[in-house]
Formats: structure tokens, C-alpha cells, sequence
């Protein structure tokens, strides 16, 4: 049939499917990259490279598509970073059927072993290196898309101008090709070093390098944890938050609405003989709980899948507690909670919303229980041309509960 077909072809030949190979078999057209088309060298069909400018490509395929089928080889998934949204804008989505692949930044993280789902992305294709100073303020794990102008090395100088030096670099060149290779550098290495063409780069915050083991400390960083974005009780409130909560060795410890599992790790640092039980709703965060357990070897933490306050009654009696959060059940979570603790327990809570503060609030009061509320206000230094300026977070008030008859 007379069309279009984007064919991602991900970081080989070997990624193609049958039905890849199927649809360029029965194409009167093959457009792609050198490497690309030379993979269907004895294909009878007419070839087309890709070169610059490509509007004269995209005229090509104009003429074609009126009564030849075209198949077009793009590298990666073509509609992340790649010559599809080109395609669908100059000859219209309804003239195309999309094939998508491994984008070469699935490949890169895979490369690496380890999960992209918290990765920020960037590509320096046509742009300044105003963008990628930006996408690192996120302080999360940068893929970088390059070209052999934007090349790794001067990412790195730029790093090194803009940046202070707690950047890793890992570069990956012809990622899926025989000779791949895959290194790290710092930026100081990397920005007078020559790279393979085609490549890839991802920029780790140094403590944050996967192949570095990870240390445990009262508020580590956040990027150190697996966690959906913003939901992490964070660095500042965390640490505030374990010293509100008084742990000691013996204690036994809930985290409800455990989220990425930060403050019951954490604890472990102080109840080394007790007990500790992280309770969350959510599959995904469930799986970021043990991933983190696991990146920090942290062992003897309870992991339950929960919708509370369903199931409270059958957890061992606590001596402190966390409740990291406002839906609508915490009012009767708060009420299970305080049937369940032990005499002389405590109750810290993360709250962002006054309405929940007050409701808090209130019920404590009312089931016996004296409130100390704080506000903590966090501002972090961020860099800009001419020095540093505070960015502010989300206040949060941390509530600690307890027992009237307990003080």
C-alpha cells in the first residue's frame, strides 16, 4: 500500500522484528542512514540517504509516498528525539504508520544496569548550553543526546565552566555496534578526549554513580533513592523527622505510606534490636522500597502492600510511628494508630495542607494526645551566571503526638 513506514530500528539489526523486516521487504523505498541502508544492501528497492538539508529528504518522500510504499530506518525510537515528529509535521500523521524500538536511552540505561524512570533527559541538537545547564539543576541522573558537534567532551568543558566538579560522566559510543565501549570519565577527562561516533552520555551526580556503592546517613540525599517523582519524605524533613520521633535500639518502628521507603531505612541506623514495618498502597513505590532495602543493605525491614487503615490490627505494636502524609483515611489511620501503640509511644506526621494540619490536629487532642506543630522551610542554593540564589520547597509541618498520661 502506497504510505509511509517509520521503522524504529533501535541500536541494531538484530532489534528488528519479522514484522520490521516484513514491511522494508515489501517497501518500494528504502530511506535511512548509511549504516542503516547498508544492512539491505541487495534489496531491489530504490535508496535514499539521509543527508542535510532535510527538507530536500522530506521532499523525496513526498513524491514517493504517492503511489510506492516507503520505508524510512530511523536509529532508536523515532518519536523520542528522532526523525518521526519531523515526518509527522511536514507530510501529516495520517500518512504515516509509526514502528517504535529501544530508544538508544533505554539502551544506554540498560548498558549500565539501572533503572531510568528518575532519569531527566536533554538533547544538545540545535540548541545552546543554556538547556543543559537547566536540566541539571534537577540534580536526578541527565541523558544527553549528542551529535559529533555536541559532542561529550564539550558537555564536559561546559560542565567544568558552569558546574562545580560533582558531575560523573558516563559515555556510551556505537552502543550496540561490535565495538562498543562504554566508560567513565570526570569532566575534567572527558574535555579532551576524542569519542567513537555515534555516542550517547549520561551525567550522574558523583555520589550517585551506580557502579559506586552507596553510604547510608541520617538524611541522605534524595537522588540517592529510587522513589516516583517528589514522593520521598525529603533530605531536611527527614532528618528533622527522626529526631522528632526519639527512635532507640529496641523500639519497634512503623512507616505508613512508606512511599520510597527513605524514612524506614533511615531508621534502621537507630533501632538496631527492634523492629521496622514500611506499609504502602502503591505497587510501584512498593517495588522502590526494595529496591532502596536492597541498595543500601539495610536487612529486617518489613515490606506489607496496604490500603490502611485496613490491616493496622495485625501489626506488631508500635513504639513510634510515622505518617508520612493527608489523604482522606488519616483520620481513622490516626485513630488505629493510637489503639495500637504502646504505652509512652509517639506519632510524628508530614502534613502540607493547613486543613489536614488542623484535622490533625484535632483529633490527637481529642483521643488524649498533646501536639508539638513545626514548620520546616527548606531553600536551596541554586547556580546562576553571576552566583548562587535560594530556590525555595514546600514547607511541610511535622507534627509529633504524644500521650497525655505519657509526658
Amino acid at each position: 500500500m502506497p504510505g509511509v513506514q517509520v521503522i524504529g530500528t533501535g541500536l541494531g539489526y538484530e532489534d528488528l522484528t519479522a514484522k520490521h523486516l516484513e514491511i522494508i521487504q515489501g517497501s518500494h523505498v528504502l530511506v535511512g542512514g548509511q549504516e542503516q541502508l547498508d544492512w539491505f544492501a541487495g534489496h531491489p528497492g530504490i535508496k535514499r540517504r539521509i543527508t542535510s538539508p532535510l527538507e530536500d529528504v522530506v521532499q523525496d518522500i513526498r513524491n514517493w509516498m504517492l503511489d510506492r510504499q516507503v520505508a524510512v530506518l530511523a536509529s532508536g525510537d523515532p518519536l523520542f528525539y528522532g526523525i518521526g515528529r519531523r515526518l509527522i509535521l511536514e507530510l501529516g500523521a495520517e500518512h504515516l504508520e509509526l514502528h517504535p524500538n529501544i530508544s538508544v536511552m533505554a539502551g544506554a540505561f540498560a548498558r549500565i544496569r539501572m533503572p531510568w524512570d528518575q532519569a531527566a533527559w536533554v538533547s544538545l541538537h540545535g540548541r545552546n548550553q543554556g538547556d543543559l545547564i537547566a536540566a541539571l539543576d534537577s540534580g536526578r541522573p541527565l541523558f544527553v543526546f549528542t551529535d559529533p558537534r555536541n559532542s561529550p567532551a564539550r558537555a564536559a568543558r561546559i560542565l567544568e565552566k558552569h558546574k562545580d566538579a560533582s558531575w560523573s560522566m558516563c559515555v556510551l559510543e556505537r552502543l550496540g555496534r561490535p565495538d562498543e565501549r562504554v566508560r567513565w570519565f570526570s569532566p575534567a577527562e572527558a574535555a579532551e578526549e576524542e569519542f567513537m561516533e555515534p555516542n550517547a552520555l549520561i551525567l550522574f551526580p558523583v555520589s550517585d554513580r551506580p557502579d559506586q556503592p552507596r553510604v547510608l546517613t541520617l538524611g541522605t540525599p534524595d537522588h540517592l533513592y529510587l522513589h516516583q517523582r517528589g514522593m520521598i519524605t525529603k533530605s531536611e524533613v527527614r532528618a528533622v523527622s527522626l529526631a522528632k520521633l526519639g527512635l532507640e535500639p529496641s523500639h519497634v518502628f512503623w512507616d505508613l505510606g512508606s512511599a520510597s521507603g527513605s524514612m524506614a531505612i533511615e531508621a534502621a541506623m537507630f533501632t538496631t534490636g527492634g523492629r521496622i514495618v514500611a506499609v504502602e498502597k502503591d505497587p510501584e513505590r512498593i517495588s522502590h522500597i526494595r529496591e532502596n532495602i536492597r541498595r543500601f543493605q539495610v536487612p529486617g525491614i518489613e515490606v506489607l502492600q496496604m490500603d490502611l487503615p485496613g490491616g493496622i490490627e495485625d501489626l506488631p505494636p508500635p513504639d513510634r510511628v510515622f505518617i508520612g502524609g493527608g489523604g482522606e483515611g488519616l483520620p481513622e489511620i490516626i485513630r488505629h494508630t493510637v489503639q495500637a501503640l504502646k504505652p509512652g509511644g509517639r506519632i510524628v506526621l508530614n502534613l502540607v495542607v493547613f486543613e489536614t494540619l488542623h484535622k490533625a490536629v484535632e483529633i490527637l487532642n481529642s483521643l488524649d494526645f498533646s501536639t508539638e506543630v513545626i514548620q520546616v522551610q527548606i531553600s536551596r542554593g541554586r547556580q546562576m551566571p553571576g552566583g548562587v540564589r535560594l530556590q525555595a520547597q514546600n514547607p511541610v509541618f511535622v507534627i509529633s503526638a504524644l500521650p497525655l498520661d505519657g509526658e
